[in-house]
């Protein structure tokens, strides 16, 4: 006899679910990788907060209190040795940060000094190479230090340091003695480190700014708290598990940053997700049209039908979300042993957080409902007469009006807001430009036109389709099979292809955002630095001509120029111009005009830079007057360039012209490259431009030498965060290669009785496999091709309010390696159901329909 339960409405479909567990399998696994991204951030979360807690070394794990003073006052030897005598002290250690200008001028490098004990349970460093210091003028540099600037065991380097009064600065070499690796976490600015006392004399400082003391016990702490404010009156004495919980705290803050823009990528990774579950759910709904027609004949009402089928996804979604967060919780087990096998320490994450767990697996199912809304009262509206007949297709339906309607409206709108935001992107050289309203409305204007691409999908899919498919169509009938499944059924393919599209977009956008600002960060790096070095007089006077001639003779230095500058007005307000011939500037990507063309400058011409084009509204063609101490100058502009200029100049111009200005003959500016490659090559160069300054003729320190090392940093920071995004958007194209499979086996499941057909016809189980192939490999395409169409578009207008300077550069062969690996992963997604389409065989076609 039947149970009672299984009479019901919900029991029937809650029995067929138990009954075809393939279909839960299909219609969760979307939500499962939801779930589980979700649940991965999470546990992300936990890993780094973990590793920062366990390995930060800011105050070592032996420090029992921490001294300061409330005036913020140094603390002097005598107030260390009161510390020290103070009762329960076992050890007591001076800090102190400063640092000083290295090598050539106080423009040059810079490192940062620290006191630290160097062995024992206080110290922050270890040596990994010579020995820790010991005596004055000793040293050890962290690693940092050692790769910047050349440094091993023995060498020597020269501090400026100022003198006693403060007036002037004294030259003073120390030895480094090792190379040390620093477990503190600091600003990263290469560092060196000697014990407090040797570094107080070094650098003439009256006191430690605070003092770490080690107690014979924990207990202990407390009184010797006590006794330190008698003993050093003044002093702010705090426990160093208070201090360690603060400097933890703002170093999970700093990794928290990175972690809510990855939060950003997961609302759109489970957005797809959900995208994907609705387009699941409405195809294994249709195939089931015959069961859902006989409920509704036996007395099933729609409402009960639809809360029924609410009910089943909801199941669905509990249970996906369920497997997700162990999955993720598995991997996140995993991922500390296999970071340490390739040299990254990771500190596996605490125990379950079961509230967070909890609100990712009802999270989940909330998102199967929403996502099994629709399609269930479409389904549950199925009328009873459909139980005579067989299953119809879902992919055959078209698009009502309503829709069409809808997607035509959010495209106007997405135009509409792009051409505004087009019609009001700034000048090069207008500052006043407010990004963030230009990219606010860029970002409303996307999502409106993606909004658009759902809505009017199975209206682009066929032209879109048969442009793309012609060279399938010559490959046989397996190609021109793919391609009339695909196209037979434009509101499945749409319904995948958007999701893909979605995955593209984000991914080649971001791509090319980055390329640009990349090129445009290469660019302005060549304008703070078009040389390795730049020399200049430190009053703002002139060069001796001589230094030209004795710096070229180096065979360290290369390409050593020369050049003037001059102070001019334009329009009333004061610029400056040069004789610097652009043509010779090194560049990683070429100086590059807005208008015009950069080359030999001819008489009376000028290129000017964005700003004062801009406010001058010039182009090339347009004429300019200079005026220096009331002579006027016209002056054609022969380019305007599309940012700042080269070492701050405004206007360039030929040596003859700026001698019209009034310059005098001899030179202001000095550049010079180092001739070797790699930091030995710029080592040596850096020694021959100190050497010649600081020769017997030139020993005054009037010539000022600045490195561009230490104003061009490396794009690590930018490189970094490129990888990070990219990474956390591939999110999405795994959710979409998850829709893709999920169609492609249910498809193979709607469709026994066409391949057994086909089989019939004489087509080979190989045919059929490589048919539904390229059937899931079609759907990359169009996601592919749509999400370029749409995302180029817009990242050209996220670069141009971005950095209106910024060259939009479109990395073609990574946006063609991201398009050929998702055709390939599509295709790969559909090799199982393939698989199973092949094996059908030929009597399926005259079997009856369940």
């Amino acid at each position: 006899m039947r149970s009672p339960w299984r009479a019901t409405v919900l029991g029937s479909q809650m029995a067929e679910l138990l009954r075809r567990p393939g279909r839960f399998a299909a219609t969760g696994l979307s939500l499962l990788i939801a779930a589980f991204v979700v649940f991965g951030a999470v546990m992300a979360q936990q890993i780094v907060t973990a590793t920062v807690v366990d390995r930060f070394r800011g105050t070592p794990d032996a420090v029992s209190l921490v001294v300061t003073r409330n005036d913020a006052a140094d603390i002097g030897e005598a107030g260390l040795d009161a510390i020290r005598e103070t009762p329960g002290v076992t050890e007591a250690v001076g800090r102190f940060d400063g640092g000083a200008p290295v090598g050539g001028s106080a423009a040059d490098r810079y490192l940062a000094l620290a006191a630290d004990p160097g062995t024992g349970p206080l110290a922050r460093v270890r040596p990994v190479e010579g020995a820790y210091p010991s005596g004055p003028r000793r040293i050890a540099v962290d690693t940092r230090a050692a790769e910047a600037y050349g440094l091993v065991p023995g060498s020597s380097l020269t501090l400026l340091l100022p003198t006693p009064d403060g007036e002037s600065t004294r030259r003073v070499p120390v030895e480094i003695s090792g190379v040390v690796r620093s477990a503190a976490t600091g600003t990263g600015e290469p560092t060196g480190y000697a014990s407090g006392p040797d570094l107080l004399r070094l650098l003439g400082t009256p006191g430690y700014s605070r003092v770490d003391v080690r107690t014979e016990t924990p207990g202990a702490a407390t009184q010797a708290a006590e006794r330190i404010r008698r003993a050093v009156p003044g002093a702010v004495v705090r426990s160093g598990d208070e201090v360690r919980g603060e400097e933890s705290r703002a170093a999970v803050a700093d990794a928290s940053d990175t972690l809510e823009l990855a939060g950003v990528f997961l609302a759109v990774a489970v957005g797809a997700a959900v995208l994907v579950a609705t387009s699941t759910f409405r195809i294994v709904f249709a195939r089931r049209v015959r069961q859902l027609a006989l409920l509704r004949a036996v007395g099933a009402t729609s409402r009960r039908l639809a809360a029924a089928l609410a009910a089943e996804g909801a199941v669905v979604g509990l249970l996906a979300g369920a497997a997700g967060v162990l999955a993720a919780w598995g991997c996140a087990r995993l991922v500390p042993p296999v970071a340490g096998r390739f040299g990254h320490d990771l500190s596996a994450p605490a125990a379950l957080p079961l509230p967070q767990a909890a609100l990712t697996v009802l999270g989940t199912g909330l998102l199967a409902v929403l996502a099994v809304l629709a399609p269930s009262v479409a389904a549950s509206r199925v009328s009873p007469l459909q139980a005579l007949r067989t299953a119809t297709s879902e992919g055959s339906t078209v698009n009502g009006a309503g829709r069409t309607v809808l997607g035509v409206l959010c495209a106007a709108g997405a135009v509409l807001l792009a051409r505004q935001q087009y019609a009001s992107l700034p000048e090069p050289g207008d500052t006043a430009h407010d990004r963030f309203a230009a990219l606010t409305l860029v970002v409303v204007s996307g999502g409106l036109a993606f909004l658009a691409l759902i809505a009017l999908g199975p209206l682009l899919v066929r032209p879109v389709l048969s442009a793309l498919a012609v060279p399938l169509r010559r490959t046989g009938a397996a190609g021109r099979l793919a391609v009339a499944g695909v196209g037979g059924a434009p509101g499945r393919a749409a319904s995948v292809s958007v999701v893909v599209a979605l995955g593209v977009c984000l991914v080649g956008s971001t791509l090319t955002c980055l390329a640009s600002l990349d090129a445009y960060e290469r660019y302005r790096r060549t304008l703070e630095a078009p040389a390795d070095f730049h020399l200049y007089a430190g009053e703002g006077g002139t060069l001796d001509r001589t230094l030209v001639a004795d710096l070229a003779a180096r065979p360290e230095l290369a390409d050593v120029t020369a050049f003037r500058t001059a102070e001019v007005a334009d329009d009333g307000r004061s610029a400056t111009v040069t004789d610097l011939d652009l043509t010779t500037v090194r560049s990683g990507t070429g100086l590059t005009a807005r208008t015009g063309a950069l080359g030999r400058l001819g008489p009376a011409e000028v290129v000017v830079d964005a700003e004062h084009a801009h406010r001058l509204g010039v182009e090339a063609g347009d004429r300019v007057t200079l005026t220096s101490a009331g002579r006027p100058v016209r002056l054609t502009v022969a380019a305007t360039l599309p940012g700042a200029g080269p070492h701050g100049a405004n206007f360039f111009v030929t040596p003859a012209d700026l001698t019209r200005l009034g310059a005098g003959p001899a030179p202001t500016l000095i550049t010079a490259d180092a001739a070797g490659d790699g930091a030995e090559g710029r080592a040596r160069a850096h020694r021959a431009v100190t050497e010649t300054l600081t020769g017997p003729e030139r020993g005054d320190g009037r010539v000022v030498a600045e490195d561009a090392a230490t104003r061009a940093g490396p794009d690590d920071d930018l490189r970094t965060m490129a990888t990070t995004v990219v990474l956390l958007l591939c999110l999405t194209v795994l959710v979409a290669v998850a829709g893709v499979a999920t169609t492609a086996s249910l498809t193979v499941v709607e469709r026994r009785r066409e391949f057994g057909l086909l089989r019939a016809l004489g087509l080979g189980g190989a045919a059929v496999h490589r048919m539904v192939t390229l059937e899931c490999a079609l759907h990359g395409v169009l996601g592919g091709v749509l999400g370029l169409a749409l995302g180029l578009p817009y990242a050209w207008l996220v670069v141009r309010a971005a950095e209106v300077s910024a060259p939009f550069t479109v990395p073609a062969g990574q946006l063609a390696t991201v398009l050929a690996a998702l055709v390939l992963v599509t295709a790969a997604a559909g090799t199982i159901p393939a698989l199973r389409a092949s094996r059908t065989p030929p009597t399926v076609a005259v079997a009856r329909g369940d």
